[in-house]
């Protein structure tokens, strides 16, 4: 018999609702390949759609997060032998479109992809030891997937301007400095840690709430504050039509635990009061 092979990404949901992806060739360090990355799609897809998942964290197996693409795939890309299959694929934007809140557990290298979806994730949780690297000028890139764009949002343009332009490397401790980590955390501690955090999300905060927070804070960014004020408005006319609202309300009225729909539920909740 043919044993099944280990996936690339293992998954893990805990009681509370938050979905562990970890990615998993850790004797490479979780370098992507082109399978982790439908595989990584897929899995988004499919925690979007359970309405089990409230929250996700994404950590790498064994010492590294991930450095980016594997050097045998960036070869076979770069003389053209394998070339990626670039406009075939979704893009590499999934934490940024998923609805629930992503927090990413950096434990060790962490550069091109890697870095992408680490920055694209709502909140990073980090070790000291961390390495973080843009890496794009180094191999003759730019810098892919609108990490141009997130990156000035979080550390500043002088900060950004230098990760980029110069693919250094940097610390775990650096990056909390200049704001790209927003807890650093020891090893022995970053999972349960960056799991705390998610599972705190799960179990207290509206999902549909954050679906609509996630989308403020993404189309804020091209709005004045004028616009951001106006949109909030018509938001917050939206989800005191929820009941969530209500749910939130009253939990806090009577000093209990909120028990809030899952992500999706809320509208059917809201079709069948007023039917």
């Amino acid at each position: 018999m043919t044993e099944k092979a280990t996936p690339v990404i293992l998954t893990e949901l805990t009681d509370d609702g938050v979905m562990i992806l970890t990615l998993n060739r850790p004797e490479r360090h979780n370098a992507w390949t082109l399978e982790m990355e439908l595989l990584y799609n897929e899995l988004f897809d499919r925690a979007e759609t359970d309405p089990r998942v409230r929250a996700v964290v994404l950590t790498g197996a064994g010492r590294g997060f991930c450095p980016g693409m594997d050097m045998s795939v960036l070869d076979g890309a770069s003389s053209g032998a394998r070339p990626w299959p670039t406009g075939q694929l979704p893009p590499r934007t999934r934490p940024m479109t998923f609805p629930k809140p992503v927090v990413a557990a950096v434990n060790g290298a962490c550069a091109g992809i890697g870095f992408n979806q680490a920055v694209m994730c709502d909140v990073r949780f980090a070790v000291p030891q961390a390495k973080f690297a843009a890496a794009f000028s180094a191999r003759g890139l730019v810098a892919e997937d609108g990490v141009s764009w997130i990156l000035p949002r979080l550390v500043g343009y002088g900060n950004a301007a230098d990760l980029l332009l110069s693919s250094r490397r940097i610390t775990g401790t650096e990056a909390h400095a200049m704001g790209l980590v927003n807890r650093l955390v020891e090893p022995e501690d970053l999972l349960s840690e960056a799991l705390d955090y998610a599972t705190g999300l799960a179990r207290s905060a509206s999902p549909y709430a954050m679906s609509l927070i996630k989308r403020q804070l993404a189309d804020d960014q091209a709005r004045t504050f004028a616009e951001s004020s106006e949109r909030a408005a018509e938001l917050l006319a939206v989800a005191k039509r929820a009941p969530d609202y209500r749910e939130g309300v009253l939990s806090f009225i009577e000093r209990r635990p909120p028990a809030f729909p899952a992500l999706g539920e809320e509208a059917q909740q809201l079709e069948g009061t007023s039917s």
